[in-house]
């Protein structure tokens, strides 16, 4: 079932002069159904903006989304009437965040997996794709006191060692 509160909103930052960083941002609303919105309102500014981000990475972009909008939901939807996303390309990469009002900054991203727990495993999905595209994830507080959860990943292949 659809959810009529389920709408994707856009703003684009351009770059600064200069500057070769561009960045947009989404806002949807706290509910299951913005998931699937989200990956194909940024699969479809992908390919519109000829981003170079190969099927892999952006597979592993949309994934990433997938894990960090679900959490928004299942986990902050009290404290945030609006889920933020980011989508910025500049410098060879490509950066995500998702940002909520809930104060709780998640460990998974930095902790080894406990196998007696069930949860975090999303996070840990996030870390993952993230290292083995060459980029990195972290959390940071918000100055309203919620967080942003991010990943950030070259564009360009990296080379196998």
């Amino acid at each position: 079932m659809m959810d009529s509160r389920a709408s994707v909103s856009t703003h684009h930052t351009p770059p600064a002069s200069g500057a070769e960083e561009s960045a947009w941002r989404f806002t949807v609303a706290p509910v299951d159904a913005s998931v699937p919105q989200i990956r194909r309102a940024v699969r479809a500014l992908v390919r519109e903006r000829g981003a170079p981000v190969s099927e892999d990475l952006l597979h592993g972009v949309l994934l990433i989304l997938s894990e960090l909008v679900t959490n928004g939901v299942r986990h902050a939807a009290l404290l945030t009437p609006e889920i933020g996303v980011e989508v910025a390309f500049g410098g060879g990469w490509i950066r995500v965040s998702v940002e909520d009002r809930h104060p709780y900054r998640p460990t998974a991203l930095y902790a080894e997996p406990d196998r007696e727990r069930t949860g975090g495993r999303g996070l840990l999905l996030v870390r993952e794709i993230s290292a083995e595209a060459g980029g990195t994830c972290g959390v940071e507080p918000t100055p309203l006191g919620g967080k942003v959860v991010w990943a950030a990943m070259p564009m360009a292949p990296v080379p196998v060692r």
